[in-house]
């Protein structure tokens, strides 16, 4: 598959300790649901197509095989219960980096979980906790045509690709959260704040 996201063509381009345990699926129903209990702070789960991958409030999230980035990442934050909401944010804040890093497009945030570019949905951040175990699910519509995207969104989508006008290279992409995400989770758990913008 061209522009894959398996482990060969990622792992080369990880700059910090996400996602060297790296799990990986051409299909699954959600990647939110590949990481078993045991895995290490930074486990990542990846696929190139969810068939029930969700959203907030229960919505579905969907796009053809090999244009989305689809990643869940397995945190173990050592802060109070209360404070756990804020991880959307800062992982949303993270995503908007990464997207600025690859491809120049300066996104917004939407409270508390979209990452928007002219006020069309580009990606989505999903976290679910439990015991101390927080599974960060992100979804970003990479390299959909217009055609690929739902014409039945709450918020109108767009693309990375449709953006830019030429395919992102989804690789770079993801190497790119990865870091970005490990970084403003580490800033988040040590001040206890999570950086706006």
């Amino acid at each position: 598959m061209a522009d894959s996201l398996a482990p060969d063509a990622v792992k080369p381009l990880l700059r910090g300790r996400f996602g060297r345990a790296y799990r990986y699926a051409e299909v699954t129903p959600s990647t939110q649901r590949m990481l078993a209990a045991d895995e290490a702070e930074g486990a990542v789960a990846v696929a190139e197509e969810q068939t029930a991958g969700r959203g907030r409030l229960g919505r579905s999230w969907q796009a053809p095989a090999g244009t989305s980035v689809l990643v869940s990442v397995l945190l173990l934050p050592d802060v109070e219960p209360a404070k756990l909401p804020e991880l959307s944010l800062v992982a949303g804040n993270a995503v908007a980096e990464a997207i600025v890093e690859v491809t120049g497009i300066e996104p917004t945030i939407k409270f508390p979980n979209d990452v928007l570019i002219g006020g069309r949905k580009v990606a989505g951040i999903l976290a679910e906790s439990s015991e101390g175990r927080v599974v960060l699910g992100i979804g970003i519509n990479a390299n959909q045509t217009r055609e690929q995207l739902p014409d039945d969104a709450q918020t109108e989508p767009t693309s990375l690709r449709l953006e830019l006008g030429e395919p992102v290279n989804r690789v770079q992409l993801l190497a790119a959260i990865l870091l970005q995400l490990e970084r403003a989770y580490d800033d988040w758990v040590a001040t206890g704040t999570s950086a706006s913008g």
